[in-house]
């Protein structure tokens, strides 16, 4: 297992890349974006059920804590799915993946506030180019040309707001049960959220639509075995070299957005996509190694 682990990592990220993509279909098909986060979640929600069934020790069941933070991971995944599949119908599957990349800053912003990480010169330059790469990649500098509408860019970067919220609600919930228990919680929260707020009359039409095997397939891959497989994965896995492999996710999704969808980037665009994948990614290593 452990010599497996790093490949788990990957092949998450693999899945939550072709997930995007995925999304990106539904939305050219006009499936609203609530309806499509509340089947990934939902689907999802079956697998680790199964996962905890499997392996019920540890749960942590009688513990607040674990509920109330698992409670606030599960707020954090459903504006994680809902804002990144709004931001891929407004624009692009490789923007809105991309932005979402963006979650590391937003923990360290988080955590600046919260006293839990002290500011450094690095940090805060890494945080500027990061905002660089975003001002290149959605062409805001240029409002009269921007490729990327408003609404793409502001839900693109709040699916990466709300990744954060989750991972620090993960990272709290931790001590207090086991993973899949988390989860359980955390996907429960997310369909008692987004059940208020989809179209009803879209949410049963999926059961009878053609499209009904895309929404198992993102549920499976996109919820289900990529979160199992990534929290194995990270068992043995040492941080700094999660941080890179999960460079596969925006570069999976970007792929399938240009080679599936017909999406295209400008030069500007992709040297932005580059500079916050690059400056994200050897963050998250520094912070990792120190």
């Amino acid at each position: 297992m452990a010599r497996l682990s790093t490949a788990f990592v990957a092949l998450a990220a693999l899945c939550w890349g072709v997930s995007g993509g995925i999304g990106g279909i539904l939305a050219a098909q006009g499936w609203d974006p609530l309806v499509v986060s509340l089947y990934r979640g939902a689907i999802g929600l079956l697998f680790v059920l199964v996962w905890l069934a499997l392996r019920p020790k540890g749960s942590g069941w009688a513990s607040p804590r674990l509920w109330f933070w698992s409670a606030i991971a599960g707020v954090g995944v459903a504006g994680n799915f809902a804002f990144y599949f709004v931001s891929i119908a407004q624009g692009s599957v490789a923007v809105a993946a991309t932005l979402m990349y963006c979650a590391p800053v937003f923990v360290y912003l988080v955590s600046f506030t919260l006293k839990i990480e002290r500011p450094t010169a690095l940090k805060w330059a890494a945080i500027a180019m990061v905002l660089l790469g975003v001002v290149l990649l959605t062409g805001i500098y240029d409002i009269g040309a921007a490729d990327v509408t408003p609404v793409a860019a502001g839900a693109g970067l709040l699916s990466g707001l709300f990744y954060a919220v989750f991972i620090f609600g993960f990272k709290y919930a931790a001590p207090h049960g086991s993973p899949q228990a988390i989860l359980v919680i955390a996907f429960a929260a997310l369909i008692a959220i987004l059940v208020w707020l989809v179209d009803a009359d879209q949410t049963l039409a999926v059961l009878g639509t053609p499209s009904w095997p895309l929404f198992a397939v993102l549920g499976v891959f996109g919820a289900g075995l990529s979160f199992i497989f990534y929290i194995v994965g990270l068992n043995h896995t040492a941080p700094a070299v999660a941080s890179i492999v999960a460079m596969v996710e925006p570069v999976t999704a970007s792929l399938f957005g240009v080679a599936i969808l017909n999406q295209s980037l400008v030069a500007l665009q992709i040297l932005g996509m580059g500079l916050i994948l690059v400056t994200v990614t050897a963050l998250s290593v520094y912070s990792s190694a120190r």
